[in-house]
């Protein structure tokens, strides 16, 4: 009989390196939105991989950032929360550049737990020469020990599978937490949520985006017709931001929603029949009674 081994695993890193495609690939499946903008995630958000023996539980976290609300008070929280009893952590960053003084800040606070380091270096693919990536490596080994260097492509897969095998010296004896065909504990109506936003971050201008959450009302399978039946309503802070995310005659949350749809149906295997309203809930990102009720708690 073979001994289970697990290693829990925090994600880590400054928005917009690729966090949360390289949680993606990890897992093989699609848990955790994805949008060229910054600061895309907003929670703590688990993927599992279960490999034989081997379960790996990937925690990732929204990009390191000044918060400047107090959404981005919770989302700073999330961070510390991801980092809190890991065996090791994801510190993902671009092939080129200087050490950011908040990737600075992440090797102290990691090191200062004594939480092994994974440098991962993502975008290889956009590298124009390879004495670039290696002076990035060398600046953020003169900051903290590393345990492992590995360099990937989180859009390609380039690296996916040398990067899972350098990270099974972290599994530790002992049981599986999950279930063997789990790739992640997030519920569906979250995760319906967020491709609902994601959606939004691709069509929508960037000043609103951030000021947008997705709240699933309603999300019941009919007994007859296999049909999916979702009610979702979309809140923003200004009446200006509900006519730009309607559009005229309502063209723009139509292609939005279509979009959304498309990818709830790929995510759930069938078909859905999704019904959408856009609200206003003016400087919800400041205030704590509608952080809660909007599940930012």
């Amino acid at each position: 009989m073979q001994s289970t081994t697990s290693a829990f695993i925090s994600i880590v890193g400054r928005p917009n390196v690729g966090k949360s495609t390289l949680l993606n690939a990890l897992v093989g499946e699609h848990v955790a939105i994805v949008s060229g903008k910054p600061q895309t995630t907003r929670n703590r958000i688990t993927g599992i991989l279960t490999r034989e023996e081997r379960q790996f539980v990937f925690i990732d976290t929204p990009g390191i950032h000044a918060p400047r609300t107090r959404l981005g008070e919770y989302m700073a929280g999330e961070i510390n929360q991801g980092l809190a009893d890991v065996d090791a952590a994801l510190l993902v960053t671009e092939p080129q550049g200087p050490v950011h003084p908040m990737e600075a800040t992440l090797l102290e606070r990691l090191s200062g737990r004594s939480t092994p380091i994974v440098l991962v270096v993502n975008k290889i693919d956009s590298l124009p020469q390879k004495g670039l990536m290696m002076e990035k490596i060398e600046a953020f080994s003169a900051l903290a020990p590393l345990a492992e260097v590995v360099p990937i492509s989180a859009k390609n897969g380039d690296g996916i599978e040398l990067l899972l095998g350098q990270l099974e010296r972290f599994c530790k004896p002992g049981p599986h937490y999950f279930e063997p065909d789990a790739y992640t504990e997030q519920p569906e109506r979250v995760i319906v949520a967020e491709l609902f936003r994601e959606a939004l971050l691709r069509y929508l201008q960037d000043e609103i985006p951030h000021g947008t959450a997705v709240v699933i009302e309603k999300m019941r399978e009919r007994e007859q017709g296999d049909i999916i039946d979702i009610d979702a309503i979309v809140y923003c802070e200004k009446d200006t931001h509900k006519g730009i995310i309607v559009g005229k005659g309502g063209q723009a949350i139509k292609n939005t929603a279509s979009a959304a749809r498309r990818s709830i149906e790929r995510f759930l295997g069938g078909k859905v029949n999704l019904q959408c309203w856009v609200k206003v809930r003016k400087d919800w990102r400041n205030r704590p009674g509608s952080l809660r009720e909007l599940g930012f708690s």
